[in-house]
């Protein structure tokens, strides 16, 4: 009961966050948004210490079946946007965008490893819990509906712009095997907590101890 309160009461300002910022675009050729410039706020260390202690822990389940396919993305998020390009104008700052919702100029800092990157095609949209990881977690198992929410996830911290440079480092890696620089140690943790426990996920034992001690050093 506890996981489900906290979702609900985590899950209700950003749902609103992203609607204004979709609302923004409505009629406009090229334009200048005041950027928020992060995803949306996970809870914090010790909500997510509570909820990392109700997760189920077990051993990863096998890759047998996977594809990148079965997890649809980028989907259409009204205005001639999809979810990469809304993310990116969420994440950046002085983002512009051209009458296809395509972002032509801006910047983003990439919270993993601290590079500013001022060209959109320098900058990934990481699924903070990788889509592979997903699928070792229980995602095997779900509807393809809830595939494409996962992929997609705008109301919370499952996206981030960052570096391409990054991404490819962090790879389908769990906290046990990859975690970004010092600086966002604490909000990397707390998000994927967050996002395992909306989607009723697992935890392998190596990876709910990385996340503790994390978490214990918040």
């Amino acid at each position: 009961m506890h996981s489900t309160s906290l979702y609900a009461r985590q899950a209700r300002a950003p749902l609103a966050v992203g609607a204004a910022l979709c609302g923004l675009l409505i009629g406009l050729t090229l334009m200048t948004p005041a950027a928020q410039a992060a995803p949306p706020t996970p809870p914090s260390a010790g909500e997510a210490r509570t909820v990392l202690a109700g997760l189920t822990e077990a051993v990863e389940g096998s890759m047998d079946g996977y594809s990148r396919d079965l997890f649809p993305h980028w989907i259409d998020q009204g205005d001639r946007c999809n979810t990469r390009e809304v993310v990116l104008e969420r994440d950046g700052e002085d983002v512009q965008r051209d009458d296809q919702c395509r972002a032509i100029g801006g910047s983003w800092l990439s919270e993993f490893d601290g590079a500013t990157l001022n060209d959109a095609a320098d900058v990934d949209i990481d699924h903070l819990v990788p889509l592979a990881e997903a699928w070792r977690s229980g995602a095997r198992d779900w509807s393809a509906a809830k595939r494409r929410s996962f992929a997609n996830n705008l109301s919370a911290a499952q996206l981030i712009a960052v570096s391409a440079t990054s991404n490819r480092q962090k790879g389908d890696k769990d906290p046990a095997n990859w975690l970004p620089r010092d600086a966002y140690h604490c909000v990397y943790a707390r998000s994927w907590v967050w996002v395992k426990n909306n989607y009723g996920m697992t935890v392998d034992s190596a990876e709910k101890a990385a996340l503790t001690s994390t978490l214990n050093n918040c």
